[in-house]
C-alpha cells in the first residue's frame, strides 16, 4: 500500500483510540492475523460521540452478488440520514458521504472481502473523501498479512500495533483475574510477541494447575493445534508447490525472523522440495533486495508449526545444501534437521552473525547433547546469547534448564553471574545480589575477571536496594579477586573510587571517578562505558555523563547488544534532568522506556518511568506525572527499588509543589529527607533537600528544615550536583531574618550564572520576587518575577509559570499569557482577591491561604470579606459553588 502510514496503539485493556481525522478522515485500519481490527473498528465507533455511526461487516450472502455489499451499505446509511437510498456507484457513495450535515463515521469491517464492484466504489469514495472537507469519517479494515486489494491502494493506512509486553500482561491478569503465575505469564507474553488472539488462545489452554504455576505450560509455545485454530484458515486451498515455498522461507527464518536469505538461494533451495520456480510469488510472502519475507509473522509459525516434520527436515537440508561453504548457518539447519551433532554445531555457533541465531545453535546443541555438564554449558551460553539479545525471559528459561545437568562449578558461577545480572534489571535486587555474589565465590579461582564482573554488579543490586552496607561489602569482595589495586585501570579506579565516596572521602573519590569518566582509552565494552557514566553523574560532570552514555548507545548498538540500549537511555536521560534539559531527558526516557519493555527490563523502565515523571513534574501535567510515579513506585515496592522509589516520591512532591501545594509536599519530603529509618536512598535524598525547604517554609513549618540544609551543605562541596550551591544558598534565604535573606537570594542567582539551568535559576527568581512583593518592593518583585516567567517558559515548565502569573497580577502587573473573559459576579474581584476566592473554594483555611500567598492572615481575612461584599455570598459552601461554576464554563479571569 501506498498511502501514508501511522502506527496506533492495538487492542489492550486499558489503552486504544480512533485514529485522529487526518485526511479527511478516512482511514484504512489493518494488522495481521488477530492483532484486533474489529476491536479496534468497535472501540471507533463506541467512542465517536460527535454523530451517528454506521456499522458494517461483510456478509458472504452478499459479496457473491455484483454490488452487493456497496447497496447495503447505501441502504445503512439511507436508514441512518433519512435520505433516501441512490444508484450504487462510488460517486453516489461519495454523494451521499459528502451530504451529511453533521458529524458521521461509517465503519466497515473485512472490507477485503467485499465482491470486486462494491470495493471499486467504496476506494472510490475514499479517495474522494481524503481530497474533501466533509462531516463524513469513514474507517475500513483489511488485513495485513497479504498485499491490500488494488482498490485501496493509496488510501491512508493505520496498523494496529502489537501489544507492548506490560499491556499484554495486565490483559492476561484481566482475563485470568490476576491469579496467572507470573513466570507462565512472562513466557505467554514472550511466545505471542503482542498478538492479543494468541494470548488469550495460549492462556485459555492452560490447566488450573499450569495457571498456579504448579507444572509448565505445553512446550512448544505456540503449538501446532493453536496456531492452526488461529491462522490455519489463510492457508486453506494452497497448492504443494506453494506451500513448500512458504516452508522453505519459514524454515529461514526460524528463530530469528529478521535474517534474510537471498531470494535466489531461497528459490533454489524450494526447488529440491518441489517448487516450480516459474510460479508467481504466494501473495502472503514480500520479496526485497535482502531477501523473501513473510508480511505476517504469525503466518509464517503456522507454516512451520503445522508442516510434517518430513518436510520441515527437508527445507532445512535444502537450505544447507545451498548455503555457501563454511557458512556456520548450514550447520545450524543440518543440526535443525538432525544430520549435524552438538560438538560441531557449538563450533560454529560463535561465528554466526545475529545473537538470536548464536542462541538458537547453543540451544540446539544443548538439546542434542548426551553429557548433563556439557549440555549445561551449552544452555548457559544460549542462555547469555538471550540476555545480551535482550529477552531477559527467555534467559532464565534457559539457565532453569541449564540446572537440569550436573555442571562443574565454572559452569554453575558463569550461570550465578547470568541469573543475577538477569533479575537485576528485572526483578528483585535482594535476590539479583545474592545470586552474583554466589558468582562471586564460585568464579573467584576459576575466572578471576568474572568475579569481579560478578561482585561490581552485586554493588550495583545493593545500590538500588539503598543499601551502602551491601555496596562496600561487595566492593570488598571484588578487591579480594581482582588482585592488588597496582595493576590499576578503569575497573580499579572505580571500585576504589565508588569505596571512597560511600565512606566519605571526597577529594579520593573525585581523583580516581574522574579517572574513569573521562578515560579516553576506554573498552568498547557497552558495560565499561556505562560506568563511565555513572562516574560523571557521580561526580556532577554532566557534559562528560552525556558522552558517556551517547558512547554506551552507540557500542551497544554496533554489538548487538539489546540489553544495554534502555541502560544507555537511562544514563543519558538522568544526565539531560540534572543539566535542565527536561524535553531531551523526556525523549531518552520514552526510548528507554520502549526498549526496556522490549527486552524485558521492569526494573529498568521503572528508572525511565521516574525520570518520566520527573519531567512531567516541571511541565506540569499531574496526571502525567501520577500514571508514572505509579508506575514506578509499583515496579520499585515489588523489587526493592529503594533509588527508583526516592526519584519518583521526588517527583510527586514537585508536582505538589509547582501546582501551589506546599503542604502536600512537605509532608510527602519529609519522611524522605529527615534523618530516620524512612529517608530516601543514601545517595539521593539530598536531591529532594531544596524542594523540602521550599515547601516547610511555604506550609509554615521552617524548623523541620533547618537540620536538613546543613546536611545538604555538607554534601554540596562535593560537587556532585553543579546546581546545589545555589540551590543551598536558597535554602538558607528561605530561612534567614530579613536582613540577611535578600543578599543570600543575591547570592544565589549569582551562582546560577555560572550553573546554568533556567529551571532552578527561575524557581530562586520566583522565591525572591514572592520575598519581595511581601516586602512592598513592587518594581524590584515585578522585575525578579518577569525574569522567573521567562525562565519558566523557556523550559515549557507550565504549572510554575502559571504560579509566577499569578504572582504578577497579585503584584498589580498584567502577566502574559491566555486569559478568558470573567463573567459579570467574578469580574469586579481584584487579582488577589481572585487568588484567595480560589484557594478558599478549594477548601483552604485562610492560615493556609496566607501561607501559600505569602502573606499575612489579617491581608486573607480583609480580602476575604470583601470577596463576600462584592459576589453577595454569605458562607465559604456558597462561595465554592459560584468559583466552581465559573471553573466548568471556563470564563473565569
Amino acid at each position: 500500500m501506498t498511502g501514508q502510514t501511522t502506527a496506533t496503539t492495538g487492542p489492550a485493556p486499558h489503552r486504544a483510540t480512533a485514529p485522529a481525522d487526518r485526511h479527511g478522515g478516512v482511514h484504512v485500519v489493518t494488522g495481521e492475523p488477530g492483532c484486533g481490527r474489529t476491536w479496534f473498528l468497535e472501540r471507533a465507533a463506541d467512542s465517536f460521540a460527535a454523530g451517528p455511526v454506521v456499522r458494517l461487516r461483510a456478509d458472504p450472502a452478499r459479496t457473491a452478488v455484483p454490488g452487493g455489499g456497496l447497496r447495503a451499505l447505501l441502504r445503512a446509511l439511507g436508514d441512518t440520514t433519512g435520505r433516501a437510498p441512490v444508484a450504487g456507484s462510488g460517486q453516489a457513495l461519495f454523494a451521499t458521504l459528502s451530504a451529511a450535515s453533521r458529524p458521521l463515521l461509517v465503519c466497515v469491517d473485512d472490507a477485503h472481502l467485499w465482491d470486486p464492484v462494491s470495493r471499486a466504489a467504496l476506494g472510490d469514495a475514499a479517495r474522494h473523501l481524503c481530497r474533501t472537507a466533509t462531516a463524513a469519517r469513514l474507517l475500513l479494515t483489511v488485513p495485513g498479512h497479504r498485499p491490500p486489494a488494488p482498490e485501496f491502494s493509496g488510501l491512508p493506512v493505520t496498523r494496529v500495533d502489537p501489544l507492548t509486553p506490560p499491556e499484554a500482561a495486565a490483559l492476561l491478569d484481566e482475563v485470568t483475574g490476576g491469579d496467572l503465575d507470573a513466570g507462565v505469564r512472562d513466557e505467554i507474553v514472550d511466545a505471542a510477541e503482542g498478538n492479543p488472539a494468541l494470548l488469550l488462545a495460549l492462556v485459555r489452554r492452560l490447566s488450573s494447575a499450569q495457571v498456579r504455576g504448579d507444572r509448565p505450560p505445553p512446550r512448544p509455545l505456540p503449538g501446532a493445534d493453536v496456531l492452526t485454530d488461529l491462522a490455519g484458515g489463510y492457508l486453506a486451498g494452497l497448492p504443494s508447490g506453494r506451500r513448500d515455498l512458504l516452508l522453505t522461507v519459514a524454515a529461514a527464518a526460524r528463530d530469528d525472523e529478521d535474517a534474510g536469505l537471498d531470494p535466489g538461494l531461497l528459490l533454489r533451495a524450494a526447488r529440491h522440495l518441489g517448487h516450480d520456480s516459474a510460479v508467481p510469488l504466494p501473495d502472503l510472502l514480500t520479496s526485497a533486495d535482502d531477501g523473501i519475507r513473510f508480511h505476517s509473522e504469525l503466518l509464517r509459525a503456522t507454516v512451520y508449526a503445522t508442516a510434517p516434520d518430513g518436510r520441515r527436515r527437508a527445507a532445512h537440508l535444502a537450505l544447507a545444501r545451498e548455503l555457501a561453504q563454511g557458512d556456520p548457518r548450514a550447520v545450524l539447519h543440518r543440526a535443525w534437521a538432525g544430520a549435524a551433532g552438538g560438538t560441531e554445531l557449538e563450533a560454529a555457533a560463535g561465528d554466526l552473525t545475529s545473537r538470536r541465531l548464536r542462541c538458537a545453535a547453543y540451544t540446539r546443541a544443548a538439546e542434542l547433547s548426551d553429557d548433563g555438564p556439557r549440555r549445561a554449558e551449552r544452555y548457559t551460553a544460549a542462555a547469555e546469547q538471550a540476555l545480551l539479545g535482550g529477552r531477559s525471559h527467555h534467559a532464565l528459561r534457559l539457565l532453569d534448564a541449564a540446572r537440569s545437568g550436573a555442571a562443574p562449578a565454572g559452569a554453575r558461577g558463569r550461570a550465578a553471574l547470568l541469573r543475577g545480572t538477569t533479575v537485576l534489571h528485572d526483578g528483585p535486587v535482594d535476590e539479583a545480589q545474592a545470586s552474583l555474589l554466589l558468582a562471586t565465590s564460585l568464579l573467584a579461582t576459576r575466572s578471576p575477571a568474572d568475579a569481579g564482573t560478578a561482585a561490581l554488579a552485586a554493588c550495583d543490586a545493593a545500590w538500588s536496594a539503598g543499601d551502602p552496607a551491601g555496596c562496600l561489602a561487595a566492593l570488598e569482595r571484588c578487591g579480594e579477586v581482582a588482585g592488588h589495586p597496582s595493576r590499576g585501570g578503569p575497573r580499579t579506579d572505580y571500585r576504589l573510587g565508588l569505596r571512597a565516596l560511600l565512606e566519605a572521602r571526597f577529594e579520593e573519590a573525585a581523583v580516581r571517578l574522574r579517572r574513569v569518566a573521562r578515560d579516553p582509552d576506554g573498552s568498547g565494552d557497552p558495560e565499561d562505558i556505562l560506568r563511565a557514566a555513572a562516574a560523571a553523574l557521580m561526580l556532577g560532570d554532566l557534559a562528560e555523563a552525556r558522552r558517556a552514555g551517547a558512547r554506551a548507545l552507540a557500542a551497544a548498538r554496533t554489538l548487538d547488544s539489546v540489553a544495554a540500549v534502555p541502560r544507555a537511555r537511562e544514563y543519558l536521560a538522568y544526565a539531560e534532568l540534572r543539566a535542565g534539559r527536561h524535553a531531551l531527558a523526556r525523549t531518552h526516557a520514552e526510548e528507554g522506556l520502549r526498549a526496556a519493555h522490549r527486552a524485558g527490563q521492569r526494573n529498568t523502565a521503572a528508572h525511565q518511568h521516574a525520570v518520566l515523571a520527573l519531567a512531567a513534574s516541571i511541565e506540569g501535567e499531574p496526571e502525567l506525572v501520577a500514571g508514572h510515579v505509579a508506575a514506578a513506585l509499583g515496579t520499585a515496592r515489588r523489587h526493592g527499588l529503594a533509588q527508583v522509589a526516592t526519584l519518583a516520591e521526588w517527583a510527586a512532591a514537585r508536582a505538589d509543589l509547582g501546582r501551589g501545594r506546599p503542604q502536600e509536599a512537605a509532608d510527602r519530603l519529609g519522611p524522605l529527607v529527615r534523618p530516620g529509618a524512612r529517608r530516601g536512598h543514601f545517595a539521593l535524598w539530598m536531591l529532594a533537600v531544596p524542594c523540602y525547604v521550599e515547601a516547610a517554609v511555604s506550609a509554615g513549618q521552617p524548623e523541620g528544615a533547618r537540620t536538613v540544609v546543613e546536611d545538604f551543605a555538607r554534601w554540596a562541596v562535593f560537587g556532585a550536583d553543579p546546581q546545589a550551591p545555589a540551590q543551598l544558598l536558597r535554602c538558607r534565604a528561605l530561612l534567614a531574618p530579613p536582613d540577611r535573606a535578600d543578599a543570600l537570594y543575591r547570592q544565589a542567582l549569582d551562582l546560577h550564572e555560572t550553573a546554568g539551568g533556567d529551571f532552578e535559576r527561575a524557581r530562586t527568581e520566583l522565591l525572591h520576587g514572592k520575598w519581595l512583593r511581601r516586602r512592598r518592593r513592587l518594581r524590584e518583585a515585578r522585575d525578579r518575577l518577569g525574569a522567573a516567567l521567562v525562565g519558566f517558559e523557556r523550559c515549557g515548565a507550565r504549572a510554575w509559570a502559571e504560579q509566577t502569573r499569578g504572582e504578577l497580577r497579585a503584584n498589580g502587573a498584567a502577566a502574559s499569557g491566555p486569559r478568558t473573559v470573567a463573567p459579570a459576579d467574578l469580574s469586579g474581584l481584584t487579582p488577589q482577591q481572585l487568588r484567595i476566592a480560589r484557594r478558599v473554594a478549594e477548601g483552604a483555611t485562610n492560615r493556609e491561604v496566607a501561607l501559600t500567598l505569602s502573606v499575612s492572615t489579617r491581608t486573607v481575612d480583609y480580602h476575604l470579606r470583601r470577596v463576600f461584599a462584592a459576589l453577595g455570598v454569605r458562607s465559604r459552601l456558597e462561595l465554592a459553588r459560584l468559583v466552581e461554576r465559573a471553573e466548568k464554563t471556563g470564563a473565569h479571569p
